[in-house]
């Protein structure tokens, strides 16, 4: 499988309104020294939906050039307009990346036939694995296991999906639905290793923005069979996990980095900064894994 293990959903540093770019690959650097698996930059976590186009290719270049070939680099490329996707992907293509990440359609509220075409017309426009991103929280739309076992099988190049349903039983049906070696990633961290033991691939992760060692560490005993070990670190990440969705992301993370020292903490309107009564606990928990004093 091109993707699976620990990939980092990254966060997007910025200072004095701009990208910035020295901490972005300071941050990219450090992930890949950690033992990440992959890097997934301009998805929901990179705040793409407030990057211009200009920025959102910039950081995607930026990635490709910094990780030079070390771990696959999956680009966020997805859209609700299906012009515009298949316009995002081809830049990804062009750049090197290693795949594209697309998020369903949202707003819109396609039908699973109109997601059946809008994936489709991707996959037909662009020679480049691609994988679909299902986050119905966030898009008020969801991608059926049907509907991506067909695109599966009648789509070579969609070669994988990140399912952030929080949803078990479709985890399973989608695995169950799909051709064998397809990608099954987690988009929710505290899922990953449970959708690994009903045979999922690994997880696009928030939480390895912060430890990506654990992250990558988690899925390599998984790997190896040693799920007890898999399992108790698990749960030492659970709390962590539930910390960097106490607002929404990528708010708690980008304030966990910055108060780490990676970066500057500067989010873009409508995102704001993490409550007071958040913060504390946020730091209760960075100080319970030893990432601040």
């Amino acid at each position: 499988m091109l993707f699976s293990g620990a990939m980092t959903a990254l966060v997007t540093p910025f200072k004095n309104g701009a990208v910035d770019e020295d901490a972005y690959r300071a941050l990219i650097e450090w992930q890949i020294t950690e033992g990440i698996h992959g890097l997934v930059p301009c998805g929901t976590t990179g705040e793409s939906a407030t990057l211009t186009h200009d920025e959102h290719e910039r950081v995607i270049g930026i990635c490709i050039e910094q990780v030079a070939g070390r771990v696959p680099v999956l680009a966020g490329a997805g859209s609700n307009n299906t012009e515009e996707a298949i316009r995002l992907t081809r830049f990804a293509r062009k750049a090197g990346a290693d795949g594209a990440l697309l998020i369903t359609p949202y707003y819109n509220k396609p039908t699973q036939e109109g997601l059946y075409r809008h994936f489709r017309a991707i996959a037909e426009a662009v020679d480049i694995p691609l994988v679909p991103y299902n986050v119905p929280g966030r898009t008020g739309c969801n991608m059926l296991p049907a509907t991506l076992g067909r695109l599966a099988h009648d789509c070579p190049n969609i070669v994988g999906v990140k399912e952030a349903t929080g949803d078990l039983h479709q985890g399973s049906q989608t695995i169950a639905a799909c051709p064998e070696g397809f990608s099954v990633l987690s988009g929710d961290d505290f899922t990953a290793l449970p959708l690994m033991s009903i045979g999922g691939s690994g997880v696009i992760s928030v939480t390895s923005n912060i430890m990506p060692g654990a992250m990558s560490r988690m899925c390599n005993l998984f790997k190896e069979g040693k799920l007890a070990e898999a399992a108790r670190l698990h749960h030492e990440l659970y709390d962590l996990h539930q910390a960097m969705f106490v607002e929404s992301n990528p708010i708690p993370v980008k304030t966990a980095l910055a108060l780490m020292g990676k970066m500057a903490l500067e989010l873009r309107l409508p995102l704001c900064p993490l409550s007071d009564a958040h913060l504390d606990d946020l730091k209760r928990e960075l100080r319970k894994h030893a990432l601040i004093d």
